[in-house]
């Protein structure tokens, strides 16, 4: 097991932390400016944020895929964000839509939409299902799945329209193979009583603070990453861009070595804090991890994404943030306008467009070329109702490996396994989105960072009871949509 007891030394211990995204960074942040650790920060990539972060694209900081810090974040945790940013990080509403039964509706949903723009078929269906009890479907063997749970609590009209479609497109699973675990973690309205409240969210008098509303930086959702990377450099934390870790000895102290600019080199640390997947971890250890445990690790699976950016010769494509597709026959599952998000003047006659696009690494899709993918985002927008009329200036395309976890029915019994090494290794640790397998927020992420420096105390010494507490609240986590 970890050492419950670190003996202090002259120096303050080193943490050696693998990743930039939100994660990484506001644990050396806090790490650095508590002066209890010294933090190094090893990042392959040549800017900070990961999934999070930010790029420019024609005069405008574009994000990878759709992003908001959402009021739920912890008020400590939003207090520090707003000395970082101050009047850059915006309180936006919401305005979002969804396609459903080839019918737009407002996201958040509203109570008008509901009654007004869906067609009555659907409306019966929710009653109906919402008057009679729905058996669960199982897997065969008894248990629950995504699917039970949320045939039960939502009612099968919801669950066929919406919450199964779409969850094919993103997860590339059907609803019967996935585990009721992902239900729980990821649908904040688990409930048709649930649903009706967020709607009601948006009437007057029923509507609590922060509803309907969300956090945004100025420039990019990739400058909440840039600041906490800032305000780490400026308390001593050592940030290094574009290093790849070649080699990971375990030991007493750990042992790395790094490669930068064809360059090796070893560096040393007492503690090593992980947010990269979890599976890589175990990957590229020594020594190696045990047979089970990487035979676990093969066994955890990522759903891939494409994210495909338009840049259209028009200052608006449309006044809405994001627009959600859960229709089969549509292969995006979601579009975003950045400029939409910031409030963004500039640049003043252009505007861009990004298409969220799951596939799986090395699939047709993955090996497409930018000029085909920009073609599939046009098809998708034209079978949307919102053909792209203005003249494409630029396509361009990302593509993150490692975009959504999926929780196959029974993939918690290998998470636990490669999880129970991990907390088995002498002053190793995981968190964060990756490092946790989770499908959390930003705000999640952060909180989990805050959660690991409380437990490391002054004397060096890392308090494992603490931590298991906050493991626990993890675990409390749902996505907000």
């Amino acid at each position: 097991m970890q050492n419950e007891q670190t003996t202090a030394t002259a120096r303050p211990p080193r943490v050696a932390i693998l990743g930039a995204g939100p994660a990484g960074l506001g644990a050396a942040w806090q790490l650095a400016k508590r002066g209890n650790a010294s933090a190094v920060v090893l990042e392959q990539r040549d800017d900070v944020g990961g999934n999070s972060g930010s790029f420019e694209l024609h005069g405008l900081q574009v994000d990878y895929g759709s992003h908001r810090l959402h009021p739920a974040c912890d008020p400590h945790i939003m207090a520090d964000l707003q000395s970082l940013l101050g009047s850059d990080l915006l309180d936006r509403p919401r305005h979002g839509r969804i396609r459903l039964c080839e019918r737009w509706i407002h996201f958040p949903l509203k109570p008008v939409d509901l009654v007004l723009e869906l067609p009555w078929s659907f409306g019966i269906g929710v009653a109906q299902d919402a008057l009679q009890k729905v058996l669960p479907r199982t897997n065969g063997h008894g248990a629950e799945t995504f699917a039970s749970i949320l045939e039960r609590s939502l009612g099968r009209t919801i669950c066929r329209d919406f919450y199964f479609p779409y969850a094919v497109k993103i997860w590339g699973a059907s609803p019967d193979e996935l585990s009721a675990i992902q239900a729980r973690r990821r649908v904040s309205a688990g409930s048709l009583s649930k649903m009706v409240r967020k709607a009601l969210n948006s009437v007057p008098g029923f509507k609590p603070p922060g509803a309907g509303r969300f956090f945004y930086p100025r420039r990019g959702f990739g400058q909440i990453s840039r600041a906490l990377a800032d305000a780490a450099r400026h308390a001593g934390a050592d940030l290094r861009l574009q290093t790849s870790v070649r080699e990971l000895h375990l030991g007493a102290p750990h042992r790395l070595v790094v490669e930068s600019d064809g360059q090796r080199q070893e560096l040393e640390a007492e503690y090593l804090w992980s947010t990269i997947p979890i599976t890589a971890l175990a990957r590229m250890v020594t020594p190696a991890a045990p047979a089970a445990v990487l035979a676990a690790a093969q066994q955890i699976r990522y759903r891939a994404m494409i994210l495909i950016y338009l840049v259209l010769d028009q200052p608006q494509f449309t006044p809405f943030d994001a627009h959600y597709f859960p229709e089969t026959e549509v292969k995006l599952t979601r579009l975003s306008e950045p400029k939409n998000y910031s409030v963004s003047k500039e640049p003043a006659g252009q505007t861009v467009l990004c298409g969220e696009l799951p596939c799986a690494v090395g699939d047709d899709m993955w090996q497409a070329s930018d000029a085909e993918l920009g073609e599939v985002m046009r098809d998708a927008m034209a079978r949307s109702g919102l053909p792209v009329q203005a003249r494409v200036l630029q396509v361009v395309t990302k593509r993150l490996s490692h975009a959504y976890p999926i929780y196959y029915q029974g993939y918690e019994n290998a998470f636990n396994l490669l999880d129970e090494w991990v907390a088995g290794l002498e002053r190793v640790l995981t968190f964060g989105r990756q490092g946790l397998f989770a499908h959390d927020n930003t705000h999640h992420a952060l909180a989990m960072a805050y959660g690991a420096v409380d437990c490391l105390a002054e004397t060096g010494a890392f308090d494992q009871a603490r931590w298991r507490d906050y493991r626990i609240a993890f675990t409390h986590h749902v996505v907000e949509d």
